[in-house]
């Protein structure tokens, strides 16, 4: 069998955040900043920062380890900026990792309904 012939690749550079407690005390208390979370990912969602976000999940579909959000940034120090910029981080309760991260392959579908308004993400 013949190896595919190479392909150029996307190399879209985006940057991930890995998000988790502080401590066992932050994750306890995190319910008190939640909605100044949840309001900061809806900012930069909606200002075309955010890529994606959400946890990670175990087997019985409960959260487990760090959250992940992906951003678009021009830099390390942007995207440092931004998520310096959320509740959580900024007030304590939670500490985070930041990497670099080449998006190279992939697809995903989008499926939209005209008539009642609906949208598919497969």
């Amino acid at each position: 069998m013949t190896a595919p012939a190479p392909r150029a690749h996307l190399r879209k550079h985006l940057y991930i955040i890995f998000s988790e407690p502080a401590s066992e005390l932050a994750a306890e208390q995190r319910h008190t900043v939640h909605p100044q979370h949840l309001a900061h990912q809806y900012d930069i969602e909606a200002r075309g920062i955010m890529f994606a976000a959400g946890p990670f999940i175990d087997e019985a579909g409960k959260t487990q380890g760090p959250g992940m959000i992906i951003i678009r940034a021009a830099n390390e120090a942007e995207a440092r900026a931004i998520a310096d910029a959320d509740p959580y981080h900024k007030l304590g309760y939670r500490k985070y990792r930041l990497q670099k991260w080449s998006l190279n392959e992939g697809s995903f579908g989008v499926k939209l309904q005209f008539s009642d308004g609906t949208c598919t993400i497969d």
